[in-house]
């Protein structure tokens, strides 16, 4: 079933190109919207699918809109999704984006 996911992080077309690039294989195509806030992605998942896709999400620093965490996991996450977005940065020139 289609889904909209609100998530935090994301900031731009670096930000969508690590989600789209890395959570392709286990979820498929993932169209995400730099056109709100917060950020929101849209994909085909199966119910038994959500944890792990937010867990997914969480693992490149780009938790689900509305998760709350302590300042140090917080920072962690920041700091991942800092890294993530350079990533696909460097990806997009890659592919010449």
């Amino acid at each position: 079933m289609k889904k909209t996911i609100k998530v935090q992080n994301v900031k731009c077309s670096g930000c969508a190109s690590t989600l789209t690039n890395k959570l392709k294989d286990e979820f498929g195509e993932i169209e995400v919207n730099l056109e709100v806030m917060p950020r929101e992605i849209t994909l085909d998942v199966a119910d038994d699918k959500i944890d792990a896709l937010h867990d997914a999400l969480k693992g490149l620093g780009y938790p689900v809109a509305g998760e709350s965490f302590g300042f140090i996991q917080d920072t962690s996450m920041k700091a991942k999704s800092f890294v993530s977005c350079a990533i696909g940065k460097v990806d997009n020139f890659k592919e010449g984006k």
